[in-house]
């Protein structure tokens, strides 16, 4: 395997910082010639988060990497490289056992160029090449009809005609062949070749004229779509400016950066990373990542998403997530992965186009010696009497040829997916795109779907009391390092009074249940009520009355202190909009919360929705799905959290809150609503029924134009012409069609 030798060391740096942050990972394997990636771990690893940072470091240094990894100067301390026949391999230094107990993963290599690769230079190039077959054909035309010009000057104008608007398709039939295969532009030199065979140089050049012109526009078509997209992933800042102290900072590159650093954002930056901010006031344009154009107030406490502008003032933030986490390197995620994922219709077309194919030609022969032995028309020369044969073969062959049925879906497909992600909605494939439209029941979860998620302290109470800050500091310590709302609503308060937190230890998670943890030797536990109706509490719980049903409330126990804290969350002031159009859209709604009865029902009918289920647990949850689909419903679930990851696992359409959402709920889901718009499922939705009638007005066309020019083919009375003009039309038709889908207006 040939490999470019690479001077900067720079992605041996960040690969070397990757394997010490990531605990169980010993080695890396790289394969960018043979299309291969790989990590060696010990024990058990949550495989697709390791995936995602490693491709997201991959993607830093792509342009370094090039097609292979070999590496020149001074390796970190503690790390190794060698060469194996499957590629570089960067490891910790171990001892020579270490490795027979490793168990490699290997994935493919991050396909991060797939969307620049229809650039702007493709359809350029196409286009000239269509321009110019088209010039020579109008030159062969002008030279035919002038009686001085010899006729063999037309057909040289022809033949180059036909050179000019062939070349892409001889390229392309040619390294297919190699491969043992066949398809549309074979076909259409088939014809091309065919039609010269029989003098018919016009029609020949007429066909790649057309045949060129379509494919640029296609090419075009395409070009805008994935335009769109790789505006959001250039987005991507490359460096960060740290703060080593007041007066002191350093530039470095953006892998480089850890949790809990301090970063200094200048006005007209991006933001690097996701953080909070420290020090300073501004307002942060987020349009790219959201499709919001009106820009965003931001104080101390406020985050701020990685790829975002920092608009008029200077601030300081502190990191919450490593640049491989961040809202945008997971959202660039989600878009490449969802280039690669097809809709179910379109792999049918994908079946059904390599068949076809082959049927088109097994017919065109069967009816060429239909035409010639049964009905004894001529073979190869036509006269005033009808066209022979041969040219009545090569008209079928056009008029069948696939072109527009292989483009009709996606061409589409794509175009919703990068008017989805101009708008803050991500579709991960073409599948969602298809099955939203599907949907008769969507479930959401309360707290950061239907609400904001910003819950903020509004209380706290001890029993006995007087003893308030020793619950609001047991209960700081414990969520700290927790995502969760409620945990965000305590750190922020912990944090505004300058709250000094104890060292926990033997963390662990009571799944739907809360969290428990040891400082010094004392256990400490925090979360729901249901914590205490089993045990000695049981019957004292019972007295304490419950909180106002707008308050959510969390309990905190700990050796001879109980208390709890009050916290508030505001609805956010789209959701009643939102459910009263999914109404009018003919879509129940229902509401799954793990949060009690009362505080679900006093949301719950503050918004309209139609059903409540209430006090769920993650199972729960799931049981509540499976049981709304029963009938054969399509139910959507949209959610946020860990605790949503197995009930939008088990619903027909997934789909998360982008901003906050957890990386579990992001892996679950099909669809991603980008900093939290919950509004955008109605445009998801609308988005997915017009994507599938576009489809649908395709497939028409395309099927229709085949059908009906092959039966009038079959009377041996269509001149060629008249089937390229068929053909072509069609494919230029569908293609436009789909372009539509760009410049579609939600309020249309």
């Amino acid at each position: 395997m040939s490999r470019d030798k690479i001077t900067d060391e720079n992605w041996v740096d960040s690969l070397a910082a990757f394997l010490l942050r990531e605990e169980g990972v010993e080695a890396v394997r790289l394969d960018p010639g043979g299309g291969k990636l790989a990590i060696a771990t010990l024990g058990q690893v949550e495989v697709g988060p390791l995936q995602r940072k490693l491709e997201s470091v991959i993607d830093l240094h792509r342009a370094d990497l090039g097609a292979g990894a070999e590496v020149t100067g001074q390796l970190p301390d503690g790390f190794q490289v060698r060469q194996s026949e499957e590629g570089t391999i960067l490891q910790k230094t171990t001892c020579d056992t270490a490795p027979r107990f490793w168990r490699w993963r290997e994935f493919d290599w991050p396909e991060g160029e797939e969307l620049e690769e229809t650039g702007e230079g493709e359809w350029k190039t196409l286009a000239f090449l269509a321009g110019a077959c088209g010039l020579l054909l109008v030159a062969g035309f002008l030279a035919k009809a002038v009686t001085d010009f010899p006729p063999v000057v037309s057909i040289v104008c022809y033949l180059l005609s036909m050179g000019f608007g062939g070349w892409d398709a001889a390229v392309d039939s040619s390294r297919k062949i190699r491969h043992g295969e066949i398809d549309i532009h074979f076909l259409m030199l088939a014809v091309a070749v065919g039609a010269s065979l029989v003098g018919a140089y016009g029609e020949g050049a007429l066909l790649l004229f057309l045949f060129s012109t379509s494919s640029a526009l296609e090419e075009y078509a395409m070009h805008r779509t994935h335009r769109e997209i790789t505006a959001l992933l250039k987005t991507a800042p490359k460096t960060a400016t740290r703060l080593l102290s007041d007066d002191q900072s350093e530039e470095v590159a953006i892998e480089r950066v850890e949790l809990g650093d301090r970063l200094f954002v200048r006005p007209g930056e991006l933001f690097p990373v996701d953080g909070v901010i420290l020090k300073g006031r501004t307002a942060s344009d987020e349009s790219n990542l959201s499709g919001e154009a009106t820009p965003v107030e931001k104080d101390s406490g406020d985050e701020v998403s990685s790829g975002t502008l920092n608009l008029w003032g200077a601030v300081e933030i502190r990191v919450l997530r490593l640049a491989s986490q961040s809202t945008l390197q997971k959202i660039i995620h989600l878009i490449r992965k969802a280039q690669r994922l097809k809709a179910p219709s379109q792999r049918f077309t994908d079946r059904f186009g390599v068949g076809y194919t082959y049927l088109v030609l097994a017919t065109c022969l069967v009816m060429f010696l239909v035409w010639s032995f049964v009905f004894e028309i001529p073979a190869f020369e036509s006269g005033d009497w009808g066209y022979s044969a041969f040219y009545r073969s090569m008209t079928l062959l056009v008029v069948m040829s696939p072109c527009a049925l292989v483009l009709s879906i996606p061409s589409a497909i794509l175009a919703a997916i990068a008017w989805g992600a101009r708008h803050g909605i991500l579709f991960r494939g073409g599948a969602a795109i298809e099955k939203i439209a599907e949907i008769g029941v969507v479930a959401l979860d309360k707290t950061g779907t239907l609400t904001t998620g910003d819950l903020a302290v509004s209380g706290v109470e001890s029993f006995p009391g007087g003893r308030e800050d020793e619950v609001i500091r047991l209960a700081y310590s414990l969520e700290r390092h927790s995502e969760h709302p409620i945990a965000r609503a305590i750190v922020h308060h912990g944090r505004k009074r300058q709250i000094k937190a104890d060292e926990v230890t033997d963390f662990q998670s009571l799944t739907g249940k809360g969290i428990r943890g040891k400082h010094g030797e004392v256990s400490t536990l925090l979360g729901r009520r249901e914590l205490m109706d089993e045990g000695p509490l049981k019957e004292w719980i019972r007295t304490v009355p419950q909180t106002d049903p707008g308050e959510t409330e969390v309990w905190v126990l700990s050796d001879d202190l109980i208390g709890r804290i009050l916290l508030k969350d505001d609805v956010r002031q789209e959701s009643k909009s939102v459910l009263d159009r999914l109404r009018q859209l003919g879509i129940r709604t229902v509401m799954l919360t793990g949060d009690r009865n009362l505080a679900a029902q006093a949301v719950g009918q503050q918004l309209g929705i139609d059903e409540i289920r209430a006090g769920l647990l993650p199972e729960q949850k799931v049981e509540a799905i499976l049981e709304l689909g029963e009938d054969g419903t399509r139910v959507a679930m949209v959610g946020d959290g860990v605790n949503d990851a197995p009930s939008l696992a088990a619903a027909y359409v997934s789909v998360a809150m982008g901003a906050r959402g957890s990386d579990a709920a992001l892996e679950q889901s099909e669809v991603v609503l980008v900093n939290d718009r919950i509004e955008n499922f109605v445009e998801a939705f609308r988005l997915s029924q017009r994507a599938r009638r576009v489809i649908k007005q395709n497939l028409v066309i395309s099927l229709g134009t085949v059908a009906v020019m092959a039966l009038v083919s079959l009377t041996g009375k269509v001149p060629l012409s008249l089937g390229v003009f068929a053909h072509e039309g069609s494919t230029v038709i569908v293609c436009l069609n789909s372009l539509r889908l760009l410049f579609w207006r939600s309020n249309d």
